[in-house]
């Protein structure tokens, strides 16, 4: 019997449920994995939420790495044995082993362990688009990136500086300030309170960034459309401290002259070509040395209470759960 994290309903983390299951053999063009390590991503508790619904019940879960059990008729591409890892859909990774589409896996290099790929693939694939096709980022750019000491925080700070750029971070609290830092953010911007848009001015000669990252969302994003200079980007990758109050055109331009993005790293990484493209680059950078700061490891039975400091604003870096 196997083992799985799932919502019975949309809601809190009472709504998630530890339990059994029996899996079927794989079917055609299937892989049966067994999970060594599970990525947690805000994405979870999004779909946990509601926010971005589900059918029900669900198991929750992006990404995770694992080794090939068993293939289903007219796998060629993989054998049994082979260390692999995913992100995107479908989702249900938070399980000891599962059923996978076999186009979904991508073969680890041995440079690569499982418990960073399983944390760090799809944070990657998200880096990996907002850093080359949302905004394609050049020696020089001025970035800012908000929850910088986060798990997609440390890897967009760490790969934007492998590619020449400046990066602002913002975090809550000056341990997390030591954790962008480290990170290799340029400048660091402390204070849920701080005034973002003042600060940002300061650090640019009052020119603003040219391209801003907001995984925070809340009454926080209007603020980040203060920090980026005319012509300049702002994606808008996530919700942390709430929902996003409606914005209306006429915040982007013609004063501000911005361009506004909210792309998703799910439908980036449904586009075959590009999930093959990107997962490779990913893993070619982890295997270079990009990582996380830190990592905190969870039994897949703890999912609740992650979900929980997760949302909290309390944790850093990676977070993995433990079949």
């Amino acid at each position: 019997m196997e083992h799985v994290v799932r919502i019975k309903a949309a809601g809190g983390i009472e709504q998630l449920e530890y339990a059994g299951i029996t899996l079927p053999p794989p079917g055609p063009g299937e892989i049966l994995v067994r999970h060594e390590a599970i990525g947690v991503n805000f994405l979870d508790t999004y779909h946990r939420a509601g926010l971005y619904p589900l059918p029900l019940p669900a198991v929750l879960g992006a990404e995770a790495a694992g080794i090939v059990e068993m293939l289903g008729p007219g796998v060629a591409d993989l054998a049994v044995g082979d260390r692999i890892a995913y992100a995107g859909h479908p989702v249900g990774a938070y399980a000891s082993a599962r059923i996978l589409p076999a186009a979904r896996a991508v073969k680890l290099p041995a440079t690569v362990d499982a418990r960073l790929a399983a944390g760090s693939l799809l944070k990657g694939l998200t880096a990996h688009m907002l850093l080359t096709r949302i905004y394609p980022v050049v020696p020089g750019s001025t970035l800012l990136v908000l929850g910088a000491a986060g798990g997609l925080g440390s890897l967009l700070t760490q790969w934007a500086k492998r590619l020449g750029a400046r990066v602002i971070g913002t975090v809550g609290s000056e341990a997390k300030a030591e954790v962008a830092r480290a990170n290799g953010a340029d400048a660091v911007i402390v204070g849920r309170d701080a005034d973002l848009p003042a600060e940002v001015r300061k650090l640019t000669d009052g020119r603003g960034v040219d391209v801003a990252y907001d995984g925070i969302g809340g009454t926080r994003l209007p603020q980040t459309l203060d920090c980026v200079r005319p012509f300049g980007l702002v994606a808008s990758i996530g919700q942390a401290a709430g929902p996003i109050p409606p914005l209306a055109v006429e915040a982007l331009g013609p004063r501000r002259s911005l361009t506004f993005a909210r792309p998703s790293v799910m439908a980036y990484a449904a586009e075959a070509a590009t999930y093959a493209t990107a997962a490779a680059a990913v893993l070619e950078m982890l295997g270079a040395g990009l990582a996380p700061t830190h990592t905190q490891h969870y039994a897949l039975a703890d999912a609740a209470r992650v979900h929980a400091e997760l949302e909290s604003g309390k944790s850093a870096g990676s977070i993995i759960l433990l079949p």
